[in-house]
């Protein structure tokens, strides 16, 4: 029977918690918890070796950022604020380098692709929030043939973490997964402002307002002229999850198969 205790032993339901953040035209910075808000979900693992595992998560978390944090005077004279939800849905493979049937620690890489949710929205100067895709503050939807951007949208998840084995039951660990993205408007912010008068025709004032805001700074600024740059449509956005983790085997035995290896007779782990 020993198929029928791997098929048992090698299901883990994962759980886990902690930061998310994002980088892209309002947030200069490669890595950074200024705007860091709480993510958090839960996925399983299947071992399809001691080493080598399949993984499904299912994730919620929001990021934002806001020009006036930074260093950039170009970016605080614009303005610009927006926040996030993100649902994601992801399915990938998790390498361990080390078997934790056999070690305590062991650091681990996965990658896959994932299917996430978006609503980038801001506050405005009444105080009420504003969902951002559907005013088309850089003239998507008239000028250029520019289409509004999909709200669900597909990434490539990459990263690595550490786990450690409380027992073959019980494991934790600390994980950091960035998301390739393939769009330039998780902020909805990335290229190029569009002549003012347009875009008051076609999207309405609401689109003005937001599409920029120096002028709520009373300073004197102006909307810029039509094709002045607002973003760079060159570096696509990212966000990214750092998270502890909690698993448990879905199933006890007291003596495993992974792919061919069997705990019966198999030396203590070592660190």
């Amino acid at each position: 029977m020993a198929g029928a205790e791997a098929q048992l032993a090698s299901y883990h339901l994962v759980f886990f918690g902690g930061a998310a953040n994002y980088q892209g035209d309002l947030q200069d910075k490669k890595y950074t918890f200024q705007n860091a808000h709480p993510a958090f979900g839960v996925g399983v693992t299947y071992e399809i070796t001691d080493q080598l595992s399949a993984r499904a998560n299912f994730s919620f978390a929001t990021v934002s950022a806001d020009d006036k944090q930074s260093n950039n005077i170009n970016n605080r004279n614009r303005n610009l604020s927006f926040s996030s939800p993100i649902t994601e849905g992801q399915l990938g493979l998790e390498y361990d380098f080390l078997s934790l049937y056999e070690h305590h620690l062991t650091p681990y890489i996965f990658t896959g692709l994932a299917v996430y949710h978006f609503n980038p929205s801001t506050i405005d100067s009444a105080g009420n929030r504003v969902d951002l895709q559907p005013l088309g503050t850089e003239g998507e939807g008239f000028y250029a043939g520019e289409k509004k951007y999909n709200l669900t949208q597909l990434a490539i998840p990459v990263g690595a973490g550490f786990k450690y084995a409380i027992s073959d039951n019980v494991r934790i660990g600390i994980e950091v997964g960035f998301r390739k993205l393939f769009t330039d408007y998780l902020d909805d912010v990335s290229e190029n402002y569009v002549d003012k008068n347009l875009l008051l025709q076609h999207n309405g004032p609401e689109a003005v307002q937001l599409a920029f805001r120096g002028n709520e700074l009373n300073t004197g600024l102006v909307y810029p002229g039509n094709g002045t740059i607002r973003g760079n449509p060159k570096s696509k956005d990212w966000y990214y999850f750092s998270v502890l983790t909690l698993s448990f085997r879905l199933s006890t035995v007291d003596d495993y198969t992974v792919g061919n290896k069997s705990n019966r007779g198999c030396p203590a782990r070592v660190l």
